[in-house]
């Protein structure tokens, strides 16, 4: 029987503050990932790494990753890890065969050991993001100046939008992170700190342009509490990804499979939980802005 086995334990935010309903699934331990009986038909692994919180990437990516198990006639399991780093190494073990990643992963995992493109989702008819600076719906703050002395959520240590772009303002202020704010966390998920802003748990969060519009139209209360003050400049979409070793057989196939779900009514519902139009070709020069950016906030 096709099947999507969803891979993931409980856990709570440590050091957040976060609400119960915010924290809701823990990607800290480590599960080996299964593995299949010489009779069995062996699952394909993909991992999804954490932009949205890990509920939030079973609900809407379960319905693809079905999908995607019936065209490849296999059982398809979801595998989540807390962190990016932590999905890039599934990714270069060849633990996993495919991957949505965040920018600033696949910009390190190409540059460390070959992580290769495979597609890119297209939402609203395009292919890039933003990272949105925001804060609580009754900040004063106008600019990033203006959070200074405040506490501050990034999302991961090697994010580009809830990390890079930030402390990029920042540095431009002559700053850093270190000596500019009071005090800043991890949430590990950009749902997670659009939470922390809206709950009053952070003062300003930079998060994806995208996860943001998902999160608000799916609970209008976020957008009620927050409030957007700044818009960064468009970087190319967090692509979808396979390791080295992967066969270029199954690399076409699953490529394939993406490029076309748009012209399947069962795709193009699959498509609609997500949030995409469709999937389409992505090259590596989307992502120059993401490399200069990096090098920009390096130590």
């Amino acid at each position: 029987m096709r099947r999507v086995v969803f891979l993931i334990t409980l856990f709570f935010l440590v050091g957040c503050g976060m609400p119960p309903a915010a924290a809701v699934v823990n990607l800290s331990r480590l599960d080996p990932i299964p593995v299949a009986a010489a009779t069995e038909v062996k699952p394909l692994h993909v991992a999804v790494a954490a932009i949205i919180s890990p509920q939030g990437t079973a609900d809407s990516y379960g319905p693809l990753l079905d999908y995607l198990s019936q065209q490849v006639d296999r059982p398809v399991e979801l595998v989540q890890r807390r962190t990016y780093a932590e999905v890039n190494d599934l990714v270069e073990s060849g633990e996993v065969d495919l991957a949505f990643v965040c920018t600033s992963a696949y910009v390190a995992g190409q540059r460390d050991f070959g992580m290769k493109l495979l597609a890119a989702p297209q939402v609203k008819g395009e292919a890039v993001y933003y990272s949105l600076l925001i804060v609580p719906r009754d900040s004063l703050a106008q600019s990033m100046a203006d959070l200074q002395g405040k506490e501050f959520a990034f999302t991961d240590p090697i994010s580009n939008t809830g990390r890079n772009y930030p402390v990029s303002l920042v540095l431009q202020l002559g700053e850093t992170p270190e000596t500019f704010f009071s005090r800043t966390f991890y949430t590990y998920s950009h749902d997670d700190a659009i939470r922390a802003v809206a709950h009053g748990v952070a003062d300003g969060a930079a998060v994806d342009s995208l996860v943001y519009e998902f999160a608000v139209a799916r609970d209008p209360e976020l957008g009620e509490n927050t409030r957007v003050i700044r818009q960064s400049p468009p970087f190319g979409i967090p692509p979808v990804v396979i390791g080295p070793h992967l066969r270029p057989q199954m690399a076409a196939e699953l490529q394939q499979i993406l490029f076309h779900m748009a012209d399947d009514p069962a795709g193009r519902q699959a498509l609609t939980v997500a949030g995409f139009d469709g999937f389409v070709p992505v090259a590596d020069a989307v992502y120059e802005s993401v490399r200069t950016l990096e090098t920009a906030v390096a130590p």
